[in-house]
C-alpha cells in the first residue's frame, strides 16, 4: 500500500528537522572547550611541604605546618576554625614589654617619678644609664666553648703593658658572670700582682711544680690573688735567680691548668717577642691586645711588632687586635695623637686611648673604683672590643 503524497512530504520536513538540530549541535559543541583544568580543585595530600615566604620566621612556619594557622595571622585579626598549636606560645606574643612591666630606674629623678606615682608612670633609665648597660651587655657577652687566651703585648717596656692588662681584667671581671684570670707571663720578674692586693705568695713556679697535685677549682685558687672586682691574678716567680727558667714547657703547664677553670684567660707577656714563651702565647692566642706609647720611638715599636707578627703568620690575629694607645707617657703632648690612631687603624680592628690618670702613674695596687671615669670607661671599651672579637671567633 502506497503512503499518501501529503504524509510523504511530512515526513521528509520532520527528518530534515532533525538533521538540522543534530547539525547545529555538533557545531555548538565546537565552539566548547573540552580541555581538562583544576584551576578550582584545591589538592591537599599529607605529604604537602611547608615553605616559608619571605620574612617569614620558624614560629610561623611550625605553626603553618601543622595548622596551616601562623602568628601572622592572629596580628591580622585572623581567626581559625582549629586549635592553635604549642608553637604559637612564643616569647614577643606572651611577654608584656608596656612601660609598667619595665625595670625601674635606677636612680635619679626618673626613679623618684616611678616610685611617687606607685609605679605607674615609669619613663625608663636616662640615655647615660642605658649606654653603661649597653657596654655591659658586650662584654658580658657569653663565649661559647673553651676558654679564650688573651696575650697582651709589646717590645718595649715602660709603655703600660702591666698597666693595661691589669685594666682589662678588671673591666672583664666586673661585668662577666664566668671566670677572668691574668697570669704574668713574663720571663724575667713581672709586676703584675702587684698591681692589686696580694693574698697569696704563690706564683707560676708553683703551679708548675703542683700541677698533679691541683685536684680542682679550690686547690688552683689558692694560688692566685683576688681582687675586689673578681679578678683573679697568678704572678711570675719574684726570685729573679729563677725567673729565667720559665719557659714554653712550664707555660703551657699553666695555661692547660687555667683552662679548667677560666673562661678568659689574659696574659701579661714579658717585653719583646723573641723570648721562649713568646711562641706557645701567640699559638693559643684567640684574640691580641697590643701596647703602644704616645712617643714616635713608641709607636713605630708598636707597629714593627704588628709587622713581625704578620711576618711570622699571624696575620689574621693581627687584623683583629685592638691597640691600648698609652696617652700617659712622656712625650705625648708634643705628639699628634690622631696621626698615630689613624695609622693603627689602618693595621688593627679598633684603637683605644687609655688617658693620663694620677692613680696608674704612681705604679700601685690600682682600686678601679677609684679612678677617673674617663680611664673606667675607656677601659669598658677595651674590654667590650676584645670580647666582641673573642665571640667572632666563637
Amino acid at each position: 500500500m502506497t503512503e499518501k503524497p501529503e504524509k510523504v512530504s511530512r515526513r521528509r520536513k520532520v527528518d530534515q528537522s532533525e538533521q538540522s538540530d543534530l547539525t547545529e549541535v555538533v557545531l555548538d559543541a565546537g565552539t566548547i572547550d573540552l580541555s581538562p583544568t583544576t584551576s578550582t580543585i584545591k589538592v591537599v595530600t599529607s605529604s604537602t611541604a611547608i615553605v616559608a615566604g619571605a620574612g617569614a620566621d620558624e614560629t610561623d612556619v611550625l605553626a603553618s605546618a601543622q595548622t596551616g594557622y601562623t602568628r601572622r595571622d592572629s596580628l591580622r585579626g585572623d581567626t581559625f576554625d582549629q586549635p592553635e598549636p604549642a608553637a604559637m606560645l612564643t616569647a614577643d606574643r606572651l611577654i608584656d614589654v608596656s612601660p609598667k612591666n619595665r625595670p625601674a630606674p635606677e636612680s635619679g629623678f626618673r626613679r623618684f617619678i616611678y616610685f611617687l606615682s606607685l609605679k605607674s608612670i615609669n619613663l625608663g633609665d636616662s640615655l647615660k644609664v642605658r649606654e653603661r648597660k649597653a657596654i655591659d651587655a658586650r662584654i658580658a657577652a657569653p663565649l661559647e666553648g673553651g676558654a679564650r687566651f688573651v696575650p697582651v703585648l709589646t717590645r718595649k717596656g715602660g709603655v703600660g703593658k702591666t698597666t693595661v692588662s691589669t685594666l682589662l681584667g678588671m673591666a672583664m671581671a666586673l661585668a662577666r658572670e664566668d671566670r677572668v684570670i691574668a697570669i704574668d707571663a713574663n720571663p724575667d720578674r713581672g709586676t703584675l700582682a702587684e698591681r692589686v692586693s696580694k693574698s697569696t705568695r704563690f706564683t707560676v713556679r708553683d703551679v708548675v711544680n703542683r700541677a698533679a697535685a691541683i685536684d680542682g677549682f679550690t686547690d688552683f685558687a689558692n694560688m692566685v690573688s683576688r681582687d675586689a672586682t673578681r679578678l683573679h691574678v697568678l704572678a711570675s716567680d719574684s726570685d729573679p735567680m729563677l725567673s729565667e727558667a720559665f719557659d714554653e714547657g712550664d707555660y703551657n703547664v699553666v695555661a692547660d691548668m687555667a683552662a679548667r677553670y677560666y673562661s678568659v684567660i689574659l696574659t701579661d707577656c714579658g717585653t719583646g717577642i723573641v723570648h721562649s714563651v713568646m711562641r706557645p702565647t701567640l699559638q693559643r692566642a684567640n684574640g691580641l691586645v697590643i701596647v703602644s706609647g704616645g712617643s714616635v720611638d713608641e709607636a713605630r715599636l708598636a707597629s714593627e711588632t704588628l709587622t713581625w707578627l704578620e711576618a711570622n703568620g699571624y696575620g689574621q690575629l693581627v687584623r683583629q687586635s685592638v691597640v691600648a694607645l698609652n696617652t700617659a707617657t712622656q712625650g705625648t703632648n708634643l705628639v699628634k695623637l690622631d696621626e698615630i690612631e689613624t695609622h693603627f687603624k689602618s693595621r688593627v680592628r679598633a684603637v683605644v686611648k687609655i688617658p693620663y690618670d694620677p692613680a696608674l702613674a704612681a705604679g700601685s695596687v690600682i682600686k678601679f673604683d677609684q679612678l677617673n671615669k674617663n680611664t673606667r670607661e675607656a677601659a669598658r671599651e677595651l674590654a667590650a672590643l676584645v670580647i666582641e672579637g673573642l665571640t667572632k671567633n666563637n
